[in-house]
């Protein structure tokens, strides 16, 4: 009310029939409560005739400045590759097809030779916050490496799927597979290699020439997408291959010039091949193992940390239980577990709220467990799934995965902005999973042009032919973005990947350090 009411006291104070085209100053005391880009919008809204140039021209640097990266100061060599940048995505705003606004599938190809994929292919990107370990990897590494080892079994599934399990022996049948096969023995009965290795990948991916046909609706794409992610289990879960997965996860992310990675992971039980299974702390233990590894072997790449997962199908005291784990492994591990999160499809699965116990006993006990709730990755208003993204705030989520409802929610995104709750933007995630379908109309359009905290991610990459994060950065710099979008924008996405990650300050302001010498050495090549 007190907001409203000096919003009429500035009506009366100020003289809107005045000649004077300066901006109205704000009556005395409003500063707190009236911004002066609103008293000047109030004002030249009720001047009469014709609006004075340099007016308009303050409204649109006013707005300018809101807007993700609006703030940033560039430098020369920055504007130089500004005004390049602008060039080549008005050309690309122009072509016909645009690739944002066409399914990534069938834009893929255009993307790969476009002049602002290839030179964000060299920017460094910061970190990747929001990738699950299932799909860390190519499915091609997995087909042609993975499944060429020895005692490699494979079983087609009554449901037009794929298991895979390594085994000393053939395994028994069971409830989803009646009959397995040695996959080297196959593979040479086959006789086309090539062609048999690309009908595995169809199993392990979504990618398809037709994805509007073979995923008419959410349903038909849910399907096969969790489908994929069960088939890639036996490969990914059997132990000597977890290790070499997680070094080529880390290898992908790095050529694409990220620094940085959290990785989703519900830990799952892996196996060796006499049958052996380990426990989520040898998964652990082997994560920090290879990631130690790798920066020993690349000293500029900063750190690599884990959020562990739950499916929120699971009951609500599976999850209590869960989340209790959850704080001891973190006890137990604190320069690896960063935090706890819901996974699996938020139309279908339970919402936050059904778990609020459980979600409320870490502070109910005094401790600390960190939360990245998946929330608002739905299109459905009003919905269970909708309203996750206020119960994530209300549980003090340090970041909102996709929010992809966000938009909609006024007083959730004025919370989250105050806050610095930043969303999780996975742009090529959304739209192949047929939450929008041009870019151009995606609800983060909104978030960006009010600044609001983000940072751009790529979700599940080798489900949908990536890998890195240049293909989501494109599409958020040319699609969501826009001509509005510039080299300020993508300076502040890369560093909000790094202020908004679960680093302690001192390591971020390491990475941040790491990460400007490698952006001063990208201008300094490309301006």
């Amino acid at each position: 009310m007190f907001f409203f009411s000096n919003i009429a006291k500035a009506h009366q104070q100020v003289d809107w029939n005045s000649s004077d085209h300066r901006p109205p100053v704000a009556p005395k005391g409003m500063a707190a409560t009236l911004p002066l880009t609103l008293v000047t919008v109030l004002w030249l809204s009720s001047a009469a005739g014709m609006p004075d140039p340099s007016q308009r021209d303050l409204l649109m640097r006013q707005e300018a400045s809101r807007q993700t990266g609006g703030a940033v100061t560039l430098t020369a060599a920055e504007r130089r590759l500004d005004d390049e940048l602008r060039r080549l995505k008005e050309r690309e705003m122009a072509a016909d097809p645009f690739p944002p606004a066409v399914h990534f599938f069938k834009a893929r190809s255009l993307i790969r030779e476009s002049p602002v994929f290839k030179l964000l292919q060299d920017m460094p990107k910061g970190g990747a916050l929001h990738i699950h370990s299932s799909s860390l990897v190519s499915a091609e590494w997995l087909v042609k490496n993975v499944t060429y080892r020895p005692h490699c079994y494979i079983c087609f599934t009554w449901d037009s799927s794929v298991r895979f399990v390594f085994s000393q022996q053939q395994p028994y049948p069971r409830w989803d597979c009646f009959y397995w096969q040695l996959l080297s023995t196959l593979r040479a009965k086959v006789g086309d290699t090539d062609a048999f290795d690309a009908s595995l990948m169809q199993y392990l991916t979504l990618v398809t020439d037709d994805p509007d046909g073979e995923y008419p609706d959410q349903d038909a794409v849910w399907d096969k997408f969790e489908k994929a992610f069960i088939a890639s289990a036996g490969l990914v879960s059997h132990a000597p291959v977890l290790r070499d997965y997680l070094l080529q996860g880390l290898h992908e992310l790095y050529r694409d010039n990220v620094m940085y990675l959290e990785l989703r992971s519900g830990l799952s039980r892996t196996y060796e091949l006499d049958g052996t299974i380990h426990d989520k702390i040898w998964w652990l233990n082997t994560f920090q193992d290879v990631t130690r590894k790798f920066m020993a072997d690349h000293p500029d790449f900063l750190d690599a940390r884990l959020i562990v997962t739950v499916h929120r199908a699971w009951s609500a005291s599976e999850v209590k239980a869960a989340v209790q784990e959850a704080v001891a492994l973190r006890r137990n591990f604190p320069d690896v577990v960063a935090g706890f999160d819901l996974v699996g499809r938020e139309d279908s699965g339970r919402p936050l709220w059904y778990f609020r116990d459980a979600l409320a006993l870490p502070a109910k006990l005094g401790l600390n467990l960190p939360y990245f709730f998946h929330a608002g990755e739905t299109d459905k208003e009003g919905t269970e799934a909708d309203q996750n993204i206020l119960d994530a705030l209300l549980f003090n989520t340090s970041r909102i995965g996709h929010g992809y409802a966000l938009a909609h929610h006024p007083l959730a995104r004025e919370i989250s902005r105050l806050r610095k709750v930043a969303v999780e933007v996975c742009p090529i995630s959304n739209q192949v999973l047929k939450l929008v379908s041009d870019l151009r109309n995606h609800p983060a359009t909104v978030l960006m042009s009010e600044g609001h905290p983000m940072v751009i991610s790529s979700d599940d990459p080798s489900m949908f032919g990536t890998s890195g994060l240049s293909y989501d950065f494109y599409q958020a710099f040319v699609g969501i973005g826009g001509l509005n979008a510039n080299v300020g924008t993508l300076k502040e996405l890369a560093l909000n990947s790094l202020r908004y990650s679960s680093l302690p300050e001192t390591l971020k302001d390491t990475g941040q350090a790491i990460w400007q010498r490698k952006w001063d050495a990208f201008i300094s090549a490309h301006s």
